[in-house]
């Protein structure tokens, strides 16, 4: 009896503790979302024949004067394999943000199918997009649920992902396969797995949504030369019939897109693929791609 009573007066004292968490919590998941909702069906379409176009469009943040973008105008397709490219704070974030309506322009539109996407519901719309930002979250569940963020799930379509996304043979070396747990959070016998392996995941958990568009931030960041290489060379693989949009610093990988986009302080001031871009002598895709020439060249030496 006295060691069920000084249990229960422990999970007493951790329920105190949590309880301030929990609030924090509430009081977050309870703040209003102002964005217009939209209320038009996004078009379901079997060819997931989407265009997509910026028109005039720029932002800033909050409690700034600073435009993070000016005047951006493009238009693509899906089935294009984009680049982004440009140097830190140039505005390539923010696109992709403004994309997936995380923010409202602040000046001009986005239009998907020449409809403004603020009128489109709001939650079916993002469900047209498959993103893995730098900052993405894997749990400490199994690694078929963390890719499929479901409980249930499609284990031959998660090991379709997995082989694309090169973690299969990773997964076939766990005790459980993909009922292994990740990280020791809830079981000693979960499995640590590198930062690489946990890119791997979430560009496996992206396909695995199946959406038009399959954003990619940074993809290959955590990946050795040799990783990122196999991935590039599975692109389409990959990709199949989506459209890929890739932000990267390592401008060795945009070789592979049908289109690369550069960004300046917030302006588009480039589109092309990667031979006209080049040959653009004193265009800023030329002065970055000599930079990081240059640096390996050292490097070498």
């Amino acid at each position: 009896m006295s060691r069920g009573l000084a249990k229960l007066l422990e999970l007493v004292g951790d329920a105190g503790i949590n309880a301030f968490y929990l609030k924090r919590e509430f009081l977050f998941l309870d703040i209003p979302n102002h964005m217009y909702q939209g209320s038009l069906t996004v078009e379901k379409r079997s060819d997931k024949n989407y265009e997509v176009e910026f028109r005039n469009v720029s932002f800033q943040y909050p409690n700034t004067d600073v435009y993070a973008l000016k005047n951006v105008s493009l238009k693509f397709r899906v089935g294009e394999r984009l680049a982004l490219v440009g140097q830190n704070g140039s505005g390539k974030t923010t696109f992709i943000k403004l994309l997936c309506r995380l923010y409202d322009p602040t000046e001009g539109e986005i239009l998907l199918n020449g409809i403004d996407i603020r009128k489109y519901d709001y939650r079916e719309y993002m469900n047209v997009f498959s993103v893995v930002f730098q900052d993405f979250q894997l749990l400490a569940y199994s690694v078929g649920q963390n890719i499929a963020a479901c409980a249930v799930y499609d284990q031959e379509k998660v090991k379709n992902c997995c082989q694309k996304a090169g973690f299969w043979e990773r997964v076939e070396t766990m005790s459980e396969g993909l009922d292994t747990i990740l990280y020791k959070d809830l079981t000693e016998e979960g499995v640590e797995i590198s930062g690489g392996e946990e890119q791997k995941i979430a560009i496996a958990r992206a396909m695995y949504r199946d959406s038009a568009f399959l954003i990619l931030d940074e993809p290959t960041a955590a990946l050795d030369p040799m990783a990122e290489y196999e991935i590039y060379t599975r692109l389409n693989e990959i990709v199949e019939d989506r459209t890929a949009i890739y932000i990267s610093h390592r401008l060795s990988s945009c070789r592979f897109c049908d289109e690369i986009i550069v960004f300046h302080e917030g302006s588009m001031v480039q589109q092309g693929n990667h031979e006209t871009l080049l040959a653009q002598e004193g265009g800023k895709y030329s002065e970055l791609w000599n930079a990081q020439a240059q640096y390996y060249v050292s490097e070498a030496s």
